[in-house]
């Protein structure tokens, strides 16, 4: 699946976990109404025909005494109007689920129709003994027994509309929480998509990163966490950075193999223009003139800048190839101390710069490094101290002893270099913009060298400076290196 269907894959999918909450209410929403709807239709319908059925009751006995006092057929007619009314209202209890009221309230109603005429007529021939009799035995009893029926149908109702009311608010209650829980769980289920898809997205794309950042820093043995049968981009990725690593891993190797011969094969011409040199500077082929001692001398100090520039090239390479040798043994510290403090002490007088070596207590008596390659750094560190340090000026070796290592700090109240400068000093060739203050030009492979040496030793080195105040280079090495028969092969930094 390609990155593209997978994200629109993911959101549709997100789309529908979060509309199916809101269907879900609205479906329960239309069937709260349609309750509301019956009920409205239903039980408070027959509430309000029960209570027109009522009033119809009593407007029918105020009837009946306007009959007994007015003996009109005004009164008769009105009568038998209200008596047709209430059979009507009392056959509509049918549709409302009371078919025995209806049935009970209309037997009370036809039994006062047939009891009217007579009660009239007694009324109209002034019997009021009859009248009153038919009023008392039959007209109250019967309207008394409708309106008694009417309130038993009431109470009946209100009762049921009371449940119907309770049941539609349980449901209310249970659509909310479930409208809720809905909600929630889709939530959830969106955000765990939501974190797939971008776990999905951003995980490769942080392997990417990292695995730029590794060959920048020139790792180029980095492998991405990415598969390579992935069918998608990162895929197509995956392989494009596999098969860049892999070409800048053989431009690598070509040119450390470059710089070893074209290193090598410069000291051949070197040493046998040096050996000439070395003839002339004897007499072997004769005395020479003042003017050619000079010119001699200026011959033979490149020859000797380039033999030590093909040196420095070919360690350089032979650390890149993983053939720079590392032979650690047990020295005493002192040793190393002294011999660096009495090959720096008449440079120091002839430059007139304070030079002194700080021990701090607790160091160790005897480490186990290799003094060559040591001597080597420190000295590079000294020399470039001494080069850009002027008159007046200071230069110090302090060293203490940091858990199972030895911190040796090179420090100096030089030109400094520039803090955009700084992380590149320890690349090959690099050279600082304080070069001008320096009393001689290098060629920018010292500091590359003695970081392949100290790493070699398990170490670490660092630098910090600050431009027109000094510089200290920071060296910490255990006191116990593991003995490795070759250095291992540094990545290249700046590809």
């Amino acid at each position: 699946m390609t990155l593209r269907s997978r994200l629109a894959a993911g959101l549709v999918t997100i789309a529908i976990i979060l509309v199916c909450p809101l269907v879900f209410a609205i479906q329960s929403l239309r069937g709260l109404h349609n309750d509301a709807v019956a009920l409205r239709e239903g039980d408070f319908a027959a509430s309000l025909l029960l209570g027109r059925l009522r009033e119809g009751l009593n407007d029918l006995r105020r009837q009946e005494l306007s009959l007994l006092f007015s003996k009109d057929v005004a009164s008769r007619d009105a009568m038998n109007k209200q008596l047709d009314r209430v059979a009507n209202l009392s056959d509509s209890l049918k549709h409302f689920q009371f078919a025995s009221y209806a049935r009970d309230i209309g037997e009370s109603v036809r039994l006062v129709a047939q009891a009217a005429p007579a009660e009239y007529g007694a009324a109209l021939a002034s019997d009021t003994v009859v009248a009153d009799s038919l009023s008392a035995h039959v007209f109250v009893p019967a309207l008394n027994r409708a309106d008694s029926i009417v309130r038993v149908a009431e109470t009946e109702l209100r009762v049921r509309t009371t449940e119907r009311v309770q049941a539609q608010a349980a449901r209310i209650t249970a659509t909310a929480t479930g409208s809720i829980a809905a909600l929630v769980l889709a939530l959830v289920l969106a955000g765990i998509i939501a974190i797939w898809l971008t776990r999905s997205i951003s995980q490769p794309i942080v392997d990417l990163k990292s695995g730029m950042h590794a060959v920048a820093e020139g790792d180029l043995s980095y492998r991405l966490g990415i598969p390579n049968d992935r069918s998608d981009e990162f895929g197509e990725l995956a392989r494009s950075f596999q098969a860049m690593t892999r070409q800048l891993g053989e431009l690598d190797k070509l040119k450390a193999e470059f710089v070893s011969v074209a290193s090598h094969e410069l000291k051949t011409p070197i040493n046998v223009m040096m050996g000439y040199l070395q003839l002339l500077e004897e007499g072997v082929y004769g005395p020479l003139n003042p003017k050619q001692q000079e010119v001699h001398k200026t011959l033979a100090l490149q020859a000797h800048t380039l033999a030590r520039l093909a040196t420095q090239l070919l360690d350089v390479s032979r650390f890149e190839a993983g053939g720079g040798r590392l032979e650690p043994r047990v020295i005493q510290l002192d040793s190393i101390l002294a011999e660096l403090e009495n090959a720096f002490h008449v440079l120091a007088v002839q430059r007139q710069i304070h030079f002194r070596v700080e021990r701090h207590e607790g160091l160790p008596d005897n480490v186990y490094w290799d003094l060559d390659r040591v001597n080597e750094v420190l000295g590079n560190l000294l020399s470039n101290a001494f080069k850009f340090t002027p008159h007046g000026g200071s230069v110090e070796l302090r060293l203490e002893r940091v858990d199972h290592a030895v911190l040796m700090e090179v420090h100096d109240t030089g030109a400094g270099i520039p803090p955009e400068q700084l992380p590149h000093i320890f690349e090959k060739f690099y050279q600082a913009d304080n070069q001008r203050s320096a009393r001689a030009s290098g060629a920018g492979l010292g500091l590359a060298i003695a970081k392949q040496i100290v790493e070699a030793h398990g170490g670490t080195i660092s630098c910090e400076s600050t431009p027109g105040v000094g510089t200290t280079f920071s060296i910490v090495l255990p006191v116990q290196v593991t003995r490795r028969t070759s250095m291992q092969r540094p990545q290249p930094a700046g590809i």
